[in-house]
């Protein structure tokens, strides 16, 4: 094969379908718009999912372990006696700071009803009793307005995205729930994670103001990460102990895994149905190039261009359309990273905000659908240019 003759005759290609591309401009961009919407769409759907998997991945780390009760999916089924919090966090793979206590923190989790800001509706909200070494735990939870909450009182942190989200969540504002007014002494940044959309109190206080003696999980900063699966053993076989030991990272991102395989599906049928819309503006615009470029095809086939020759250039016209509009619609999805949505956690059944997140993935499977429909829909007008006939092309007008 001669390389160089054929890297130039598709050279001539690509200029030739970019000319007839930019020649019919309104036909172009019509089409272009079309398949954008679609690929708009299908991303969007996408970027919604991996946002909330991203929020709730972004909630565990890998340095901590949780402990809950055995087949226990969430924190707010769980069930947890003191004495067995005792034991958990005295384990020789617990982290232990300066003054010489476990970096460990064991949580008791409640749903309570608050009122949305703005509006009369009320949602379910995390209200986590923990325990002073709680942002220390997590560090990528920090105070970003007012103080930590005083052990043994009523005061309590809220998350960025509840403080914007609920009413009464502001600094210095107060929230009923268990017969009681519990002071807002701070604002606490999580960097978009799950504990953004939680309140936070002191445990003895929650246990109190519910009337009730349990924890719903422990969880312990490990000394060194490769220690989990020695703990893990060790713990889920102890008689005294019913517990599921799990890498904090992974239970939290399970959570996610309901909902998001459900938008996922539910954005893979939207997308389906709209790009056969996509697909036939497409072979319209490439039926109608097709129709008033006879001559041109004739041409062609009459300068010696075989009939597959005439094929390519037909389908790839047709992916350039389909780039383009790809790229409309990845750029206009970009844009949603911009919104951050709330709804209810389907495990937890409480109210989560997080945003639509875009990645690689994402944008490579994006493109990739609008080639797809770029090609279905160029192929049969393509097939249709490569079977003209040199001298009824020639002939028409």
């Amino acid at each position: 094969m001669d390389f160089a003759a054929w890297d130039k005759a598709m050279g001539l290609i690509l200029a030739y379908t970019l000319r007839n591309l930019a020649v019919r401009k309104l036909t172009t961009l019509l089409t272009v718009i079309g398949m954008g919407l679609v690929v708009f769409v299908a991303a969007a759907v996408m970027m919604l999912a991996h946002g909330l998997e991203k929020t709730l991945v972004a909630t565990g780390s890998d340095d901590n372990a949780i402990f809950v009760r055995k087949a226990a999916n969430t924190e707010t089924i769980s069930l947890m006696v003191r004495d067995d919090a005792g034991i958990l966090v005295t384990q020789p793979e617990v982290a232990v700071s300066a003054d010489g206590t476990p970096i460990a923190t064991s949580e008791i989790v409640i749903l309570v009803s608050l009122n949305k800001a703005g509006s009369s509706d009320a949602a379910n909200v995390v209200l986590r009793g923990t325990q002073p070494k709680a942002l220390e735990l997590r560090p990528n939870a920090h105070l970003v307005e007012g103080r930590m909450f005083t052990p043994g009182t009523s005061e309590v942190l809220v998350g960025r995205s509840a403080s914007k989200n609920f009413q009464g969540c502001r600094l210095g504002q107060t929230v009923r729930f268990a017969l009681r007014d519990w002071m807002i002494v701070g604002v606490f940044d999580a960097g978009g994670a799950g504990f953004d959309s939680e309140l936070w109190g002191d445990a003895d206080q929650v246990q109190q103001a519910f009337r009730r003696t349990i924890f719903s999980s422990v969880t312990v900063r490990l000394n060194d990460p490769a220690q989990f699966e020695h703990l893990k053993a060790r713990m889920e076989t102890d008689p005294r102990l019913t517990v599921d030991v799990k890498r904090e990272k992974e239970y939290y991102a399970a959570q996610s895994e309901m909902m998001a395989q459900f938008i996922r599906v539910m954005g893979i049928v939207i997308s389906v149905v709209f790009s056969v819309g996509a697909m036939i503006g497409a072979m319209i615009t490439m039926y109608a190039a097709v129709a008033n470029r006879t001559r041109e095809i004739g041409t062609m086939r009459a300068i010696g261009f075989p009939r597959r020759r005439v094929l390519t250039v037909f389908l790839i016209e047709a992916i350039w359309l389909s780039l383009l509009g790809g790229g409309v619609g990845v750029v206009a999805a970009a844009m949603m990273s911009l919104v951050t949505v709330s709804t209810t956690n389907w495990t937890t059944f409480s109210e989560l905000a997080f945003s639509f997140a875009l990645s690689p993935s994402i944008v490579i499977g994006s493109f990739l659908f609008a080639v797809v429909m770029g090609l279905i829909g160029g192929f049969l007008p393509a097939v249709r240019a490569a079977r003209a006939d040199i001298i009824s092309s020639l002939r028409e007008a």
